[in-house]
């Protein structure tokens, strides 16, 4: 069978190209302090040995990856927790469209929480703006992730979607991989998870006139993902607090790994993921047919938030900055003066970029925004 070249600007590595993507990591001066975090108790030359003994994908992900979500489960969290696999055939592909909280950590959880469910470990996007400097392109693209093109003229977005469609539906149907994306371009800094209906139109783009049968033939399954503690929530504060007069927010050198590492080494409390139902072609069925293709992908999108939003853990926190944020006591039943100090604590770290309160509000609402006192639930 002849080698699939067309997407070799974007695609994870083959098997061939881990040992010398090893050999790139090992060498590269950042290497001691990657090491000394995910291998606590062995030495860098230790580490070493350990990297350059992967051949191929499944021994770096079954050996470095596992060791990496272990050490961030262990040192940052207060427990991993997780539900739906149920709803996962283990002879299936799947395309999961989460919600997006942290850069890196939303889709390497899923995947380890397939893997100790016995299922295959899938494919990850990942913007071209976070793929800088080789041993992060090494260690993301040895792990299963393809880039995602971002920005450039109408043109070239377009073209760019295209390539992207083409290679997902390529990677789910025939190279028989499931694939991980989120529900929108960059994670959710307000603390409400709606889907991007851009991203349904770009699944679609390769997939024929048939729009029902387009998205059904990608198995898409919506996911949940949840953090006591929101993820860079001091750092999303101020990006939406600099861009609150609708100015856009233009990112400094270095922000995106600094976001990168303050996800991975920031306490996140406890940490929940759902997978939930899969889009299913009954549901898109049950979409008028009538409707057009703009109405239709915002009747997928609002399936999908819906899913994704139901999912959604709600810890004390999200009471907390509520009841703060609204000056009442609506859901004091649901924390304890321990987590209410604890909170308090956690905003007081805005003090030191001054006492407007608009910072504050800004931080609350990342908390409080997904709850929902009509229903008791979540938006």
């Amino acid at each position: 069978m002849e080698r699939e070249t067309r997407f070799d600007d974007i695609r994870p590595y083959r098997d061939e190209e881990i040992p010398a993507a090893m050999q790139r990591i090992v060498s590269d001066p950042y290497f001691p302090k990657v090491a000394q975090f995910v291998y606590p108790d062995l030495t860098v030359a230790e580490v070493k040995e350990i990297l350059l003994g992967c051949r191929n994908i499944r021994e770096f992900q079954t050996t470095v990856m596992k060791q990496v979500n272990e050490q961030v489960i262990a040192r940052t969290t207060d427990g991993l927790t997780y539900g739906g696999v149920e709803w996962l055939d283990p002879s299936k592909r799947y395309l999961f469209i989460s919600n997006h909280r942290d850069i890196v950590l939303d889709s390497c959880l899923l995947m380890y929480i397939l893997y100790l469910n016995g299922q295959s470990i899938g494919e990850i996007t990942f913007g071209s703006n976070l793929m800088k400097g080789q041993m992060v392109i090494d260690i993301g693209k040895s792990n299963k992730m393809f880039k995602v093109e971002r920005g450039g003229n109408p043109r070239q977005m377009y073209l760019n979607s295209l390539h992207l469609s083409d290679y997902i539906r390529y990677a789910v149907t025939l190279k028989k991989e499931s694939v991980w994306i989120a529900q929108r371009n960059g994670r959710t800094k307000d603390g409400i998870d709606h889907t991007d209906q851009g991203l349904i139109k770009m699944l679609g783009m390769s997939g024929g006139e048939d729009r029902v049968k387009a998205l059904a033939d990608l198995d898409i399954v919506p996911v949940s993902v949840s953090y006591e503690w929101e993820s860079c929530d001091i750092l999303k504060t101020l990006e939406l607090y600099a861009s609150r007069d609708g100015q856009p927010y233009v990112k400094k050198p270095g922000e995106d790994l600094n976001s990168i590492l303050t996800g991975i080494m920031q306490p996140k409390g406890r940490v929940h993921i759902e997978i939930c139902e899969p889009l299913t072609a009954d549901d898109l069925n049950a979409i008028p047919a009538d409707y057009a293709d703009s109405r239709f992908r915002h009747a997928v999108a609002e399936i999908l938030d819906k899913r994704i939003c139901g999912g959604y853990r709600l810890f004390p926190n999200a009471y907390i900055a509520y009841d703060i944020r609204n000056g009442g006591n609506r859901y004091s039943d649901r924390y304890t003066k321990e987590q209410y100090d604890a909170f308090m604590a956690r905003m007081s770290g805005l003090d030191r970029y001054g006492n407007d309160p608009a910072l504050r509000d800004i931080f609350l609402g990342i908390y409080s925004n997904p709850v929902c006192p009509e229903s008791e639930g979540v938006i």
